[in-house]
């Protein structure tokens, strides 16, 4: 059975902890990224978060009912971050494709979380926000519900994928990166052409564009087709021929 989290007002310790801070939700949030980002996903658990907390681990469960919600308020807070100064144009391409930018920036900013809360769902108050603004970019445009739930999906969707993909790659070991990246330069550009024509075809701009990340373009080829779809349903159904509308015979 889950533990009881203790409300806000009443976490607050008395005593400052061994390094000299009042525990938090927020701090505790912010020193479980630093410990991502130096140990990884393996590195952090309840009794190393107390040790780097200065305080008993048990101290955490006051906060958050295991490692799992303490996983949740991480990917929480890494929204948050992408949210924070973000504000609406009323462009509803040029908002959704801030506001996706901005999400994958967050998330490479601290791969090995990313990694570890890309395929969450939090149901916290930032992730809310998030969904709500999306959402309202869309409806706000003119899209039908139907419809802007269903770019909402593709596009949180694709956001999220392309973040832990991407922050996969820079959570590897620089040795493994670095021999990732040098593949299609040494062994993609060298295929013959004779049994692999077209790699062979386009080996330089393999090279040139396979260790960058293709969210920019997904994201662009996403809205290009929401923008077909509010463009087919500005227009309205196909009308019927003339002759088919009277019912008469070719």
């Amino acid at each position: 059975m889950p533990k009881q989290v203790v409300p806000e007002s009443a976490r607050r310790r008395r005593r400052r902890t061994k390094q000299g801070a009042v525990l938090s939700e927020q701090v505790i949030v912010e020193t479980a990224l630093r410990m991502l980002r130096e140990h990884g996903g393996e590195g952090l658990t309840a009794r190393r978060l107390g040790l780097a907390l200065g305080a008993d681990p048990s101290t955490l469960y006051r906060y958050f009912r295991g490692m799992d919600d303490l996983t949740l308020a991480i990917g929480d807070e890494l929204i948050g971050r992408a949210l924070d100064g973000w504000a609406p144009t009323g462009d509803w391409r040029a908002d959704l494709r801030g506001l996706g930018l901005r999400i994958h920036r967050a998330y490479l900013a601290h791969p090995q979380a990313a990694v570890l809360t890309a395929s969450r769902v939090s149901g916290r108050a930032r992730e809310i926000v998030a969904d709500e603004a999306v959402l309202g970019i869309l409806r706000t445009a003119g899209f039908t519900d139907p419809a802007a739930v269903r770019i909402y999906h593709a596009f949180i969707d694709q956001s999220l994928a392309f973040a832990a993909l991407d922050a996969a790659s820079l959570a590897l070991p620089a040795a493994a990166r670095a021999a990732d990246e040098e593949m299609w330069a040494s062994t993609y550009a060298r295929l013959p052409a004779r049994t692999h024509p077209h790699i062979a075809a386009t080996a330089d701009l393999l090279a040139a564009r396979m260790n960058d990340s293709a969210y920019p373009l997904a994201l662009e080829m996403l809205l290009d087709s929401a923008a077909l779809q509010r463009a087919r349903q500005d227009a309205g159904p196909p009308s019927a021929p003339p002759d088919q509308a009277a019912g008469g015979a070719l």
